[in-house]
């Protein structure tokens, strides 16, 4: 089930940058990803993954920016949000 949900996630971001930054495709995207993610390896391990203290940073970043395109303001969210992954993943 989280494969097919980080799976759909993905697909509902790409097709949304594809549709020039559609707000409800790329929020309903963020929300399967981040889902999916807790489905995969379980919601203590996602809270302690995001939440730890050299990561605070792209966490902030990553959430503020899904808030931001919850908002409709797509471009600006997902630059942050893309900087958050950024900074989470490295």
């Amino acid at each position: 089930i989280g494969v097919g949900l980080v799976g759909f996630g993905l697909f509902f971001l790409l097709f949304g940058i594809l549709l020039y930054f559609d707000s409800v495709l790329l929020a309903f995207g963020n929300l399967l990803f981040i889902t999916g993610l807790v489905f995969i390896i379980g919601f203590r391990r996602t809270f302690t993954f995001f939440f730890q203290r050299p990561k605070l940073k792209g966490t902030s970043f990553f959430f503020g920016g899904l808030i931001v395109v919850l908002l409709r303001w797509p471009i600006l969210g997902m630059l942050l949000e893309g900087y958050g992954f950024i900074s989470l993943f490295r």
